[in-house]
């Protein structure tokens, strides 16, 4: 894999790399769960042309990343559940924002695509074509070109969402129900949680399914919050039918148990707190999810 942020004068190898293969799906031996694990944010391959439009330091593009969260997650291929990975970074693309969530201000001309009405993201900079980090800091030097938000959603945006709705159909297909695990992790402040469930205050899943989770994790000795401040993205907006039995939840990791959020590195207690996640997610993946089959299931292909 090519480090973050690889040097070459003449060329863009980091975008070519992820316009061959913008998505990492680890499939399990077995698909045991209708349990489905998708990880938008921890995408860490930072194209080029994007280094040097930012007026920013790698760093501090870095910090807008869920780092490591695919890393957190990785163990639950081995309890028979698929983990999809963009790897794409969230301040090139957000795949946990609609498509149509556009800033028209930071381009340089009416743009080529259906936009929605401003929303309380896009205005704080935070659109599906992100103009701010998270610390508020601009990232751009100048406004880009209007074609450059179509091909990053053409290229890069829509494939992780065509694979991730693959995965959704395919496993209702199977199970005649499926658990979308929205994966994430949440920057440190004092008093919070070590994990934050939004399930969309309980419309994108089950009380009996979020009562489980909380009991998984409690179990694993983390604390735990629900809704608050994190309640659920795009994600769980978009894939959560629960009338007809697919459900969607998403999780927030505290940063601050894993990882050195100045220099965006794993603290020596990362293995540790991997381990004990692993654990409550083995538990959660034991929920009775016969329970959320609302019809019969079709036959597998």
């Amino acid at each position: 894999m090519a480090p973050p942020f690889a040097e070459d004068a003449c060329d863009d190898p980091v975008l070519a790399a992820l316009n061959a293969e913008p998505v990492r799906l680890l499939r399990p031996k077995a698909h045991l769960t209708p349990f489905i694990f998708a990880s938008p944010h921890s995408g860490r391959l930072y194209p080029l042309s994007f280094v040097r439009q930012s007026r920013l330091s790698p760093l501090l593009l870095r910090r807008s990343e869920d780092a490591f969260a695919d890393e957190l997650f990785d163990s639950v291929p081995g309890f028979g559940a698929p983990l999809l990975c963009a790897r794409f970074p969230r301040a090139y693309v957000d795949a946990n924002r609609a498509p149509g969530e556009l800033d028209p201000e930071m381009f340089d001309a009416a743009l080529p695509l259906a936009i929605d009405p401003p929303s309380p993201r896009v205005a704080a900079g935070l659109g599906v074509i992100p103009r701010l980090v998270r610390e508020g800091a601009d990232i751009y030097r100048a406004r880009l070109a209007a074609e450059e938000a179509a091909i990053r959603l053409a290229s890069l945006y829509h494939p992780y969402h065509d694979a991730l709705a693959k995965l959704v159909e395919e496993t209702y297909r199977r199970f005649g129900c499926a658990v979308v695990i929205d994966c994430h992790s949440m920057p440190s402040t004092p008093a919070a949680p070590s994990i934050v469930f939004g399930d969309c205050y309980g419309a994108s899943v089950s009380p009996s399914l979020m009562r489980h989770a909380e009991d998984a994790f409690d179990r694993a000795g983390f604390s735990t919050a629900r809704n608050a401040p994190y309640a659920g993205g795009h994600t769980t907006h978009l894939y959560a039918r629960r009338e007809v039995g697919i459900h969607a939840l998403q999780i927030e990791v505290n940063r601050g148990l894993y990882l050195d959020e100045d220099r965006i590195e794993k603290l020596p207690s990362f293995a540790g707190v991997k381990g004990r996640l692993g654990a409550a997610l083995r538990q959660l993946l034991r929920f009775e999810w016969t329970r959320l089959v609302q019809q019969r299931p079709l036959a597998a292909e």
